[in-house]
């Protein structure tokens, strides 16, 4: 589905679609995941309905119902440059590591 080709009641009628496929997969009812969730009733019904409600509603819902996966696609992942890996994988190289022990008992030679 092209979620950009949706409206954004559209979408929210989605969402509301979601949580309530997922509530009763789980059989439980309204007043129990609004109890759950710390929210009433007639706000889950909101939501269910497609109505607008607060995000906060809707991440103490999906939290109860455990269908949070969703937020990985929100994750920022480091990426770093070709040209940034190149420098540092000069700045790792092995360099030369010398033996100032050796060094002092060897004087330096004469010519």
């Amino acid at each position: 589905m092209d979620y950009n080709q949706l409206s954004d009641l559209a979408i929210l009628q989605q969402l509301g679609a979601f949580v309530k496929h997922h509530r009763i997969a789980q059989q439980k009812s309204q007043d129990q995941l609004a109890s759950d969730a710390g929210i009433s009733r007639s706000t889950l019904s909101l939501l269910e309905r497609g109505e607008k409600v607060n995000l906060i509603t809707l991440i103490q819902v999906l939290r109860v119902l455990n269908q949070l996966q969703w937020l990985a696609q929100f994750e920022i992942s480091q990426t770093i440059s070709p040209i940034e890996y190149l420098k540092l994988q000069k700045k790792q190289e092995r360099q030369r590591v010398r033996n100032f022990d050796q060094a002092a008992d060897n004087p330096p030679s004469e010519w």
